[in-house]
């Protein structure tokens, strides 16, 4: 979930030896075990044809045995803040010739849609005090001192050399992949979209907005200053198309990523979208739902306008036909 108010080469340093003798265990069957120590996951298209790239940095779900060991929470608790599966709604962007960048480490662990310096002191031994920031106050800080529910991670606290370490390997890799994709998109297609993608739990928005009316998605765009409104406009039509209730800005504007990256008058605009858990997921069991497949399904023809907002006009781009939608 966001919040309103970058080659798999390892930049920053590599690991420490805790950090890189970690094993990770897998909350589903299948996963790739060479994958659970790579500071991220790059799904590339066939062939490069549109200037959109997706991210998603809260669907990590490699859980490290000695982070569990070290918190007080189970599995299923510490996955309550895990935007589970979002990189596979959105993994057919690639079919339309768009990259998806998806975490490997859970946020958790530490959330990559967080500033690197939003350090909690009081969750880090050693981690100055700095000017009042609501995120690091309510224990969402880089390296989070609380699950979704205000539940504490941790009985204690934890050295900020280790939350440096997640920091140089996790955070900062991603980032940079990030940046590189957004620049080779604006260098080919003269301009970029960034889909920052997210999930909320269901009754997230009812319980925040105004009207309390069931809301499927929530698109944000830091109130127009992270996005061009042409791509805001076309991004809400496409889902309100394809049948989703949806709401801008409220209650997600907009995190660290989308804040960061998004520069409309430079030609990058960036977007957070908000997907309601309960449509695909089992949220009980933190699993795909019986819904699941069909609702990528449903997602596929959204997700293909989206790709078709930023492409090589010039050279004749047609968008690639979809199958039996």
């Amino acid at each position: 979930m966001g919040e309103s108010p970058q080659g798999a080469g390892r930049r920053g340093g590599r690991p420490n030896s805790a950090v890189r003798s970690r094993s990770a265990v897998s909350p589903f069957a299948g996963e790739e075990a060479g994958a659970r120590e790579q500071p991220y996951s790059l799904r590339r298209p066939d062939r490069l044809s549109s200037g959109v790239v997706f991210s998603s940095p809260h669907s990590g779900r490699a859980y490290f045995s000695d982070f569990i060991g070290a918190s007080r929470l189970d599995l299923r608790r510490l996955r309550a803040s895990e935007d589970a599966y979002v990189d596979r709604l959105f993994a057919t962007a690639a079919d339309f010739g768009a990259p998806v960048l998806s975490a490997v480490a859970p946020r958790a662990f530490v959330d990559l849609n967080r500033c690197p310096d939003d350090l909690d002191p009081s969750l880090l031994d050693g981690a100055a005090k700095r000017p009042a920031n609501a995120r690091v106050a309510a224990g969402l800080g880089v390296v989070p001192r609380i699950v979704a529910e205000g539940v504490s991670i941790y009985d204690g606290k934890l050295s900020l050399e280790e939350a440096k370490a997640r920091i140089r390997h996790w955070h900062a890799p991603y980032h940079a992949r990030l940046a590189q994709l957004l620049s080779v998109a604006r260098r080919r297609f003269g301009e970029a979209l960034l889909i920052d993608c997210h999930s909320m739990p269901s009754g997230a928005v009812a319980l925040s907005h105004r009207r309390g009316s069931p809301v499927d998605v929530v698109l944000g765009d830091r109130f127009g200053a992270s996005a061009s409104k042409h791509h805001i406009n076309a991004i809400e039509a496409a889902f309100a198309d394809a049948g989703f209730r949806v709401e801008r800005n409220a209650p997600f504007a907009g995190g660290y990523i989308t804040e960061r990256f998004g520069r409309p008058q430079s030609g990058v605009s960036a977007i957070q979208i908000e997907i309601d858990r309960g449509l695909y997921l089992d949220q009980s069991r933190v699993a795909p739902s019986v819904e699941f497949d069909r609702f990528i399904a449903s997602l596929r023809p959204v997700i293909r306008q989206i790709c078709a907002l930023v492409v090589e006009v010039s050279a004749g781009y047609e968008p690639p036909p979809l199958a039996a939608e």
